[in-house]
């Protein structure tokens, strides 16, 4: 399963769609499964744009003022034999995993969550823990391009990405693409981190 993880879009603002940016993100949505959004919409339009891409969960971010039935405070799934866990802050996501942990009402393997528009990718103390950073807002940067996050789960494998979806004409992005692999649980190879 192929899903694609958003968090802090923070629309409407300059813009009133994603795809005002251009085409990067609607490329990008088109080959997922299920849609994450770990935050910070701001209004509900987020999820009627993001809709017909596939199926979308999202929890409530402190900038959300929304009620909005498809939001929750804390999401928990389970794919392939994976448990994921989504919340839209980490607070002070350096802590210990065992710390973080009580953050789900029941223990995980992959930590999602957004809030501080920096992305984060890390395997630690046996969980993968990602934060898609902003495609929009990336680095707390004004109205760009930025990153997203995909997950591809399959029983016993896994491998996750921090993609930078492009640059802005006269603003660079300032995300930095990553990617691990873990197989039965172990870690495979390094986790690498790349430039675009």
């Amino acid at each position: 399963m192929r899903i694609g993880i958003l968090s802090d879009t923070h629309l409407p603002n300059l813009i009133r769609t994603l795809d005002e940016l251009g085409p990067e993100i609607s490329d990008f949505l088109a080959t997922v499964d299920l849609i994450l959004h770990s935050g910070d919409l701001t209004s509900p339009m987020v999820l009627d744009w993001l809709e017909p891409f596939a199926p979308v969960l999202c929890v409530t971010g402190n900038n959300d003022p929304i009620v909005d039935a498809r939001c929750k405070e804390v999401e928990i799934l389970d794919v392939h034999g994976w448990r994921l866990g989504m919340v839209h802050s980490l607070k002070r996501g350096f802590r210990p995993v065992t710390e973080l942990q009580q953050l789900f009402p029941t223990p995980v393997q992959i930590m999602i969550a957004g809030d501080t528009h920096y992305e984060v990718l890390e395997h630690r103390e046996g969980v993968v823990v990602l934060n898609s950073g902003s495609p929009t807002f990336p680095h707390h940067k004004d109205l760009r391009l930025g990153t997203v996050g995909l997950l591809e789960l399959a029983p016993g494998t896994l491998h996750a990405e921090v993609m930078v979806l492009g640059q802005t004409p006269g603003k660079p992005n300032p995300g930095r693409a990553m990617c691990l692999d873990l197989q039965h649980g172990q870690l495979v190879g390094l986790p690498q981190e790349t430039r675009l």
